[in-house]
């Protein structure tokens, strides 16, 4: 697995080609031809260049268009059209940003722009920003302009995010920190688990609530009352949101998930993704005779064919799994999040019927 992953062909954040299509259009703006291939430079040193999809111009703008190539990553934007225009803006103003067509605009406090700004992170507006310099350094001018940054199809894509939970309106983010990205480090979802935490402390929430997916979200907000600010879709990175939370802590945490999600967290993963490991039977088996159960379960256990039947079979035997696995998922649980945050871990069945709780603890790092 570790040698297929390193062959997992990388790819460019939207951060990246939003610079580049604006230093295209804004060297087009002053000397009316746009470079194709245009180079980029990335906060480490890099220098990829980029072919356009688009190149176009007017009286007073110039426009330019990258295609997103995300490379081997899962992500929703793979494939849009990145897309810059650019006009003079007056002496001094710097460089501007604008929010086009399928770029969302930020509503909510707590993200690293103020609510009205145009959803384009601080680390892209570097890039731009730097991108412009140095053009305008060639060509012996300042640099002032209007950068609107739109991406067509943006808003229906936003859909797929959690961007509307963000209180991010209208479109897509431009994102990214380095610009590169990384197959499967899914970068952009633990991007959206961080900023949910950031607009939850920042409306005052001091209970948030990770879930593993749509089925535990549901029936965590029901069981605690939960307003959607207080509920993350952490989905596998249950290890990334614990350690943003240890360093931005709030009064109270939930874990939310199911069966085999849960039992993967007590074993010890912080990334439930299936790839990461199966759940351990074996390890499912112990914890079974931990609790009173005998041979024959644990034999049954350890031959399952899933999470769901092992759990069955100690329900038959009046063993108490899921609070054991609860339990042992808090364990986990505590010891990234630390601090002696209020922590609990809640186990669900497909319906959004509550198995078990750990109840809630203060967490520690022992």
């Amino acid at each position: 697995m570790a040698k297929a992953e390193r062959s997992l062909r990388r790819g460019w954040t939207t951060g990246t080609c939003a610079a580049a299509a604006s230093r295209a259009a804004y060297e087009a703006l002053l000397t009316g031809v746009f470079p194709d291939p245009v180079p980029v430079i990335l906060p480490g040193g890099a220098r990829p260049s980029f072919a356009l999809a688009i190149a176009e111009s007017g009286d007073d703008f110039a426009r330019a268009g990258v295609v997103k190539d995300a490379g081997d990553d899962p992500d929703v934007t793979h494939g849009a059209l990145i897309v810059a225009t650019v006009r003079r803006a007056a002496p001094g103003s710097g460089v501007l940003f604008r929010a086009g067509e399928g770029v969302g605009t930020v509503t909510r406090p707590g993200l690293p722009l103020p609510p009205g700004e145009p959803a384009i992170n601080p680390v892209p507006r570097e890039m731009i920003r730097a991108a412009i310099a140095d053009v305008a350094a060639q060509h012996g001018t300042q640099g002032d302009a209007i950068v609107e940054l739109s991406i067509p199809g943006g808003a229906k894509i936003a859909e797929r995010t959690l961007n509307g939970r963000l209180g991010i309106v209208g479109g897509l983010s431009i994102l990214g920190t380095t610009g590169i990205v990384v197959p499967y480090s899914c970068s952009a979802w633990i991007h959206s688990i961080h900023r949910g935490i950031d607009v939850a402390r920042a409306a005052g929430v001091d209970h948030v609530a990770g879930s593993t997916g749509a089925t535990s979200e549901a029936a965590i907000a029901r069981l605690r009352a939960l307003p959607d600010l207080a509920l993350i879709d952490m989905g596998d990175f249950v290890g990334g949101m614990l350690k943003y939370l240890r360093r931005h802590p709030v009064a109270r945490v939930t874990i939310a998930g199911g069966m085999a999600k849960m039992s993967k967290l007590g074993q010890g993963l912080l990334d439930l993704h299936s790839r990461r490991g199966e759940v351990d039977l074996a390890w499912l088996a112990q914890r079974a005779i931990d609790v009173g159960g005998d041979a024959v379960l644990a034999g049954r256990i350890g031959q399952s064919n899933s999470a769901m039947e092992a759990f069955a079979h100690a329900r038959d035997a009046g063993i108490d799994l899921p609070s054991c696995v609860a339990d042992a998922a808090w364990g986990t649980a505590a010891r990234t999040l630390g601090g002696g945050t209020l922590l609990e871990v809640v186990i669900f069945d497909r319906s959004g019927d509550s198995l078990a709780g750990s109840g809630f603890r203060p967490a520690h790092s022992g």
